[in-house]
């Protein structure tokens, strides 16, 4: 859609229908909530006028501003917020908006630890194949286990002092804690559960719904590094043309655990990917969790 306001008309919104229509032109039922509540937002904003952000697909980034007034970003993110909301759905939009308090304003979200079977082998995996660099590690072995701390930080801000590491890493947002337990690197076959319909490590051999999911990285071009990773020899879960949600990847680390692939900008396709899957082709959406 797009909403104007119309001079003419006292200041009241005309639509134009170009999102969430159906094939015979008209506002699916499903989205006509959302417009009306971005109709009304912007009447209430004085907007002169705004265009809704499109929505290809399931999955997709806005691609078009809403020019509110000056001076009302907040507002126009609260309308954003709303309107992502869908009819009998929650509506999570307020935690979009509250301010962080003073007890947690200074937190990070530092890392997320998953357990490795091959040290070296992950090392190089998220280092040379991710593009990370190893900020801090620690031995344990009266526990028989080290850690290994890795973000993709630019090196020269990696100091040369333990003591200097610990600090920078307990610092930088979005580490990744690489954690070995000593031994795991002899046992045959995958050794932990990767939380996607993974069989390791069930007492019965049946495949387990579990809760974790995957990791993620961002990059400039998906197609441009997963056909990097595809000559590095990767894994792959799924090809950007893969799958039900096109332009977007999962590569899969030594363990098997997911990464997710998705683009810094618009989501967008090519016409073929990495494995020759045409962006009219790949199956259908699956939930990895099954």
């Amino acid at each position: 859609h797009e909403a104007r306001a119309d001079p003419g008309t006292g200041g009241h919104l005309a639509e134009r229908e170009e999102l969430g229509t159906s094939q015979t032109g008209r506002c699916s039922t499903s989205a006509r909530p959302m417009m009306r509540r971005l109709a009304l937002a912007a009447t209430l904003t004085g907007a002169r006028g705004f265009v809704l952000p499109s929505l290809p697909g399931a999955l997709a980034a806005p691609s078009a501003v809403l020019p509110f007034p000056r001076g009302s970003g907040a507002l126009a993110r609260r309308v954003l917020a709303a309107s992502m909301a869908t009819d009998g759905s929650f509506d999570a939009s307020s935690y979009m908006t509250k301010e962080r308090d003073d007890a947690t304003k200074d937190y990070v979200m530092q890392q997320v630890m998953v357990r490795v079977k091959d040290p070296k082998a992950s090392l190089d995996f998220y280092c040379k194949t991710l593009g990370f660099n190893l900020i801090m590690y620690r031995e344990f072995p009266q526990w028989e286990f080290n850690v290994y701390f890795v973000a993709p930080i630019d090196p020269a801000l990696i100091p040369g002092t333990p003591e200097e590491q610990w600090a920078v890493c307990m610092n930088t947002p979005g580490c990744v804690e690489l954690t070995w337990n000593y031994g795991s690197e002899t046992e045959e076959g995958r050794v932990y559960n990767t939380g996607n319909s993974d069989a390791t490590g069930s007492s019965d051999g049946e495949k387990v719904r579990g809760g974790f999911g995957h990791l993620g990285i961002t990059v400039p071009d998906v197609y441009d590094a997963c056909q990097r990773f595809q000559d590095l020899g990767c894994e792959f879960s799924k090809t950007p043309n893969g799958g039900g949600m096109k332009g977007l990847a999962f590569v899969k680390d030594p363990d098997g655990y997911l990464i997710e692939i998705l683009p810094q900008g618009p989501m967008i396709t090519k016409e073929v990917d990495c494995a020759g899957v045409r962006a009219d082709g790949g199956e259908g959406y699956k939930d990895n969790s099954k």
